[in-house]
């Protein structure tokens, strides 16, 4: 018997808050719906389902109302506010879902699953924060708080300064049993929102969260991993990667073979600020034994999954040619 094929499909935060949107929750689901029609009409009886997401700036609301409210309600701590994040997005999500496959006659069960992604206590990460997060503030606010709550703070692209905390690599999804369970069932599972809760593991064993964020294209190649998903579809803001990005010899790739994405990663084609983690994430899902995996835009997303659009990371340079002018 043919095993049914496994799909995760990893949604950036413009996917659901295109840059420049107001980010109420009328303008998530408009957003969200036209992205989740298409994966509804494209998506093949049988075929299992898991989809993640980024967070932002959505947890960076949260971590605002925690600052404005701090005089009134105990602020709450990153893993909390992540967790918060993962609740809220993922019934928004899990919303529109059932509405669009219903719509679309393929009834499917959606559920949430706020997940935990264990990290290592050592990771590098832990001794030098990078990753920003929450609001800007003024350099005397900035000082107050690094004396007050021992926060890391940089100064931003001129914008002011904000907290930096670390961003450890994603080593094992602790809800993966309970996932997999669900996608046997026939189950849509939303899961590791935002990159899922950072959580290190204690010498007694038990797992504690801890202040810290997660690359989500990070986690969604360890997620795909851990449920055998054939393909990761990571959703971005441009409909293919390309080499030369914005020069006057910008060219835009529909095929990638690994070893190629090695080299043009190592060569600073991919900045670490925006395609670099989902080349890394793309690479390692595929090296892994992930059939292939695929970047592409909300827009062209359901063109993406009929195989007819997009960049396709594969293993092997042969499989066809690398670029097109589209």
């Amino acid at each position: 018997m043919t095993r049914p094929r496994c799909l995760l499909l990893a949604l950036g935060g413009n996917a659901i808050i295109p840059p420049g949107g107001a980010g109420t929750i009328e303008e998530q689901i408009a957003i969200t719906q036209k992205t989740m029609g298409q994966v509804a009409a494209a998506l093949d009886p049988g075929t299992k389902l898991v989809v993640t997401h980024g967070n932002g700036p959505i947890v960076g609301n949260i971590m605002l109302r925690n600052e404005a409210a701090r005089e009134t309600i105990p602020p709450m701590p990153l893993d909390v506010c992540g967790a918060d994040s993962q609740g809220g997005l993922g019934y928004m999500i899990q919303q529109v879902m059932w509405n669009e496959f219903r719509k679309a006659g393929k009834a499917h069960d959606v559920t949430t699953i706020v997940t935990r992604v264990r990290v290592d206590e050592d990771d590098p990460a832990f001794r030098l924060p990078t990753k920003p997060i929450g609001p800007f503030y003024r350099r005397e606010a900035a000082d107050r708080l690094r004396a007050l709550r021992g926060w890391q703070m940089i100064e931003d692209s001129g914008r002011g300064y904000r907290r930096v905390v670390p961003s450890p690599w994603p080593r094992e999804i602790v809800e993966t049993v309970a996932i997999q369970a669900l996608l046997d069932r026939g189950v849509v599972v939303i899961a590791a929102g935002g990159g899922g809760i950072p959580v290190v593991r204690r010498a007694d064993g038990s797992l504690a969260g801890i202040e810290a964020v997660v690359d989500k294209d990070r986690t969604a190649a360890v997620l795909a991993r851990a449920v055998a998903a054939d393909q990761l579809v990571i959703v971005t803001g441009v409909d293919r990667v390309a080499i030369g990005f914005q020069s006057p010899h910008q060219q835009e790739l529909s095929v990638l073979a690994v070893d190629d994405a090695r080299r043009h990663l190592a060569a600073g084609e991919f900045p670490a600020g925006s395609m670099g983690p989902k080349i890394e994430a793309a690479i390692e899902f595929v090296t892994g034994g992930g059939r292939e995996a695929i970047i592409t835009s909300p827009a062209a997303l359901g063109l993406a999954l009929q195989g007819k659009h997009g960049t396709r990371i594969v293993p092997a340079r042969a499989s066809a040619a690398t670029s097109a002018h589209a």
